[in-house]
């Protein structure tokens, strides 16, 4: 009896967590305090630590908000749902309400607004951290909460990446440096146009049911050959950026880690110019090269700064 009782919990906690932006999160967290460590700054690990959780914390309960909304309003519109636990559960004897996720939702924002107090206490002369951690908490609550419901705008993908790539490095930066520096606008710049061609490689598998359901993602807003031709223009634009930030300051030993991976990004672009033109898609390998092209580019830049 208990196992039943438990059980569906736990999937849910396990399933409807938000996996690949907390892992984005957590490397671009790195690269944030890594920029501070290579420019000399001591680094708190108390406040790495809080700065980390709380950026976690937000990612999870915007998720399991936009579950509850997309269950409330219609369940077969939650992608998230159909492919992970409620087609099963929603039919089973152990239903699962939607209070649960609010409930879930709710103390995962309880526990980020203790965090953020805490921060802001201690970080009452850095005002340039409050405002990166403000604008956090405001994109990540309004994605998935109603009346704007960001993540079905259309433009939800433009604006997680620029809370994954931006924002929450940036937090980490200035919560060690105190202030903006031209490097963190360097490395991650880049990186932002990563993400979104990974977001867009993402949603083409699931672009008819975006439309059937009328789903709003950039996708499906754009159309699939605009679509996949932003992905390509995304990708080239991301390594064009990264050698012009070298051309304009930003020292080589950090340039090259991340162009190393451009085969990577030129096999996902051959991959969606394969699918373009007819070929059978491969989408779990077109999933992996995706995730990898960013990941490795973090991860490559993020050594190169902690090793420098």
């Amino acid at each position: 009896m208990q196992n039943k009782f438990f059980s569906p919990i736990f999937s849910l906690v396990l399933k409807c967590a938000p996996l690949k932006s907390m892992l984005s999160a957590v490397l671009l967290y790195v690269l944030g305090v890594g920029i501070a460590d290579y420019l000399g700054i001591n680094t708190h690990w108390n406040v790495i630590w809080s700065g980390l959780s709380l950026c976690l914390l937000l990612l999870l309960a915007s998720a399991y908000l936009r579950a509850y909304f997309d269950l409330l309003e219609d369940a077969p519109r939650s992608q998230l749902f159909r492919e992970n636990w409620a087609e099963n559960n929603l039919q089973s004897d152990n239903q699962l309400r939607p209070a649960v996720l609010l409930q879930v939702a709710l103390v995962a924002l309880t526990a980020a607004a203790v965090l953020a107090l805490l921060l802001i206490l201690r970080e009452r002369g850095n005002q340039t951290a409050q405002i990166f951690l403000f604008l956090i908490f405001i994109l990540s609550f309004f994605q998935s909460v109603p009346p704007l419901r960001l993540v079905y705008s259309g433009y939800g993908e433009i604006l997680q990446a620029i809370l994954i790539t931006n924002l929450i490095p940036a937090l980490a930066f200035t919560l060690q440096y105190g202030e903006p520096h031209r490097l963190l606008a360097m490395i991650t710049f880049p990186l932002t146009f990563l993400h979104l061609a990974m977001s867009l490689a993402l949603s083409l598998p699931r672009y008819a049911t975006d439309v059937k359901f009328q789903r709003q993602s950039l996708m499906s807003r754009l159309g699939w050959q605009r679509g996949m031709n932003l992905h390509n223009i995304l990708i080239l634009l991301a390594y064009v950026v990264l050698g012009l930030a070298a051309v304009f300051g930003l020292p080589w030993a950090l340039t090259w880690p991340g162009l190393l991976t451009l085969p990577v990004g030129l096999f996902q672009i051959w991959q969606i110019l394969q699918i373009g033109g007819g070929a059978r898609p491969n989408w779990r390998l077109t999933k992996i090269t995706a995730i990898s092209t960013l990941i490795l580019t973090s991860y490559m830049l993020a050594y190169a700064l902690w090793t420098g």
